[in-house]
Formats: structure tokens, sequence, C-alpha cells
């Protein structure tokens, strides 16, 4: 089954993996700093469907947007999507659900939902352009593409912890050597004109990361991530960097995280697509 962001078959393998480290990012995800640009298109009534929603806060959201309007969320991980489901079920959401599918050949029929909504998937995709066409297959006459991704190669910050450099360069590589494109966010654009869609809207934003708390969440993330995870496992397996390597890295995002001085900002590509 085609990955769709947050896991993925062998060709489409997920970078990050599911350790906590990685859903803790994931759960702080909302409709207001993920997907802005598309909340001006939202209306009651209409039809979403979420694809990569991995734990489902912003497909939470979103439900409430349209409701009473139907929002699907799916993601390639069965896991994910269990969890998921058992959230929206203790929330009592009747107008969300879950279920487990394959991004490069939804289960939906021609022109089935209004909106078609993806938040960091394409980067982890090693077809984006073929999942951009299937996107554009169940869209609505007259529906929206949204997507949204970050570009990890414009990532700056301050200070300029040496262990930083050092994982930007490991990170990409080991991104790049799973599946997909970590600088997915400039070429967005490109790829939905590539898939056919008349109509592309672009816009930019950024997530910043510089208060204590957030130097903390991001920064302690990060910190465990570089260890523990996929992203961790995947760095070994490819022979990017060593363990020692991981160490250090883990140690700079600890120190960039303590600096009084912290900020680290993350760009991001987003493309509104029709037609």
């Amino acid at each position: 089954m085609g990955g769709v962001g947050h896991d993925g078959d062998m060709a489409d393998d997920y970078t990050h993996g599911h350790h906590e480290s990685v859903l803790r990012v994931h759960r702080q995800r909302t409709a207001g700093n993920s997907a802005a640009y598309l909340l001006p298109e939202l209306r009651p009534g209409m039809t979403v469907l979420d694809v990569g929603a991995g734990p489902g806060t912003i497909s939470t959201d979103l439900a409430a947007i349209v409701a009473p309007g139907r929002v699907r969320a799916i993601d390639a991980s069965a896991d994910v999507v269990a969890h998921a489901e058992a959230d929206r079920v203790a929330l009592g959401i009747e107008n969300l659900s879950y279920a487990v599918d394959d991004a490069y050949a939804l289960s939906s029929e021609d022109g089935a939902w209004d909106v078609v909504h993806a938040h960091q998937v394409l980067q982890h995709l090693t077809r984006p352009v073929d999942a951009l066409r299937e996107f554009r297959r169940v869209v609505a006459p007259g529906g929206v593409v949204a997507v949204r991704d970050v570009d990890y190669e414009g990532t700056i910050w301050w200070p300029r912890v040496p262990g930083l450099d050092e994982w930007r360069e490991v990170y990409l590589a080991a991104h790049r050597g799973t599946s997909g494109d970590p600088a997915a966010g400039r070429q967005l654009k490109a790829w939905a004109r590539a898939a056919g869609f008349a109509d592309v809207r672009s816009s930019a934003s950024i997530w910043l990361f510089e208060t204590a708390d957030a130097r903390a969440w991001w920064g302690g993330a990060w910190a465990d991530r570089a260890l523990h995870s996929s992203f961790a496992d995947n760095v070994l397996r490819l022979g990017i960097a060593d363990r020692a390597a991981l160490e250090r890295i883990s140690d700079a995002w600890r120190e960039w995280a303590a600096s009084e001085d912290g900020w680290l900002l993350m760009p991001h590509g987003e493309v509104l697509a029709r037609g």
C-alpha cells in the first residue's frame, strides 16, 4: 500500500516512524497552526478527505469547521488509524471517520470530496505528482486540493550550534535515502502544475520556535528522535552517520533549546489547486 505521509509500503517508508518523540510533535498540530491557508475555503456542510492524517488533531478541527459535513481521515498505518479512531470515539465526534488507505489509489469515487487536504505528506512520497493526480481525481468539480509541506533545506536557527549543521546534513541524507524529498515545500507549485491542475495558488508560512517552552518542546523532541526513532535507525542502516554522530546531534538540540537566544524557523510551501 502506498504511503500517505505517516507510513507506507517498502517504496515509501516513513523516515521518522512512530516513536513517541515523533507523535509528540504530530499531536500539537492544529488547523490553526498547520492549515491556516485552507481555512478561508471551508464552509459548513463541505466534505473533506484528510490524507496522511496521523493522530488526527487537524482532522478533528476540520470536522468541527465543516460540520455537519463529513471528514474522512486516512493514513497508511493501521496502528495510527486505530489510535485516532479511539480518540474520536472518546470525543464523541460523529462527522469524522478514520480508515487505512493508499495515497496513490484512494478508495473514493471520482469527484467524491469538496476538499482533499494533505499536511506534511508529499515530502515523504517517491511519486508526489502521481499522488496529486489521484487527489485531483477524487476532488469534486469546483473543489480544492490543499497541500502544505516544510522545506528542511530552508531551516535556519540561532545560535549556530555546530551539531545542528551536522543534523541538517544527516537529516537531508536520511530523508532522501528513505523516500521523498525534504525540500518539498519549494516544489509544491511545480508538482501541482505537473499533475494537471489549471488553477494553482501558492503561499508560504512558517513555524517559529523561540520561546522557552517552544524550544524545550521542539528541541527535546528532536533530541529524543535523534537517538530512538526510525530516523536514527535509518541513519545507521544507510551508513549516513554513526551512533556517536547521533549523540552529538541529540546534545546539540538540547544545547540549542537551553539557550535563551535560541530561535529556529522552518519555512513551508502551501498550494490550493483546482481544475
